[in-house]
């Protein structure tokens, strides 16, 4: 069954911090799948072939199924887990994050790399911004011009999301709502046709409300 809500990112991120002379530089990207992650991998360390280390660490699905990192290096325990622990600890899935280290002469210690790849991992998460995505219900309404004035009136006060409206013999709305408001949707629809309309579900999609407004998520 699928979680209402995930947290994930949406975009990549960016970071550096800088700690006794070491640069640490977060990479973050959304993936879908370990071949996107590696990808990713892959071009930011072309990207710095010349860095020392080459931190990563990865989780993907919905209920983080596959996890990987690699210290790439360091002393075991002290990069990539950390890095890793930061997207468990707050549950982002379907993300990777790369944190390259130039090594500037002084150790940090044990301690000093577990502090300072969490904090270049959070800074480059930061950065991405991490978005709720849940579980929105895709409906179709079809009814006669009759009817569509009050289904339009319910539908235009801003609980709704409506992707489409046809115009032909009758008018059809595609319509977004959230998967915990489909009930109430539905029987909304049918009280206010008096039963002769019923809200069609199609499909059942994330989504998320964006400064750009409504957007679908594979």
């Amino acid at each position: 069954m699928l979680e209402d809500i995930i947290k994930t990112t949406v975009k990549p991120g960016y970071a550096e911090i800088t700690e006794k002379k070491s640069r640490f530089i977060a990479h973050t990207r959304p993936v879908k799948s370990e071949e996107e992650a590696r990808a990713f991998i892959e071009e930011i360390k072309k990207k710095y072939y010349d860095a020392r280390h080459n931190v990563f660490a990865y989780q993907i699905g919905e209920k983080n199924e596959l996890k990987r990192f690699s210290d790439d290096g360091e002393p075991q325990g002290t990069a990539g887990m950390p890095v890793l622990s930061v997207l468990s600890s707050e549950d982002i899935k379907n993300t990777a994050v790369v944190v390259t280290r130039y090594f500037g002469g002084i150790l940090l210690g044990t301690g000093g790399l577990v502090r300072t790849y969490t904090a270049a991992a959070k800074a480059g998460l930061d950065n991405a911004g991490v978005c709720q995505i849940g579980l929105y219900k895709k409906y179709s309404v079809e009814c006669d011009y009759t009817q569509s004035g009050k289904i339009q009136y319910e539908l235009s006060k801003g609980e709704y999301f409506v992707e489409n409206t046809d115009f032909t013999d009758k008018v059809t709305y595609t319509v977004y709502i959230e998967n915990s408001r489909a009930d109430i949707f539905e029987a909304l629809i049918t009280e206010i046709t008096s039963g002769s309309v019923q809200a069609q579900l199609k499909d059942t999609l994330r989504g998320a409300c964006t400064e750009e407004g409504f957007k679908l998520y594979e």
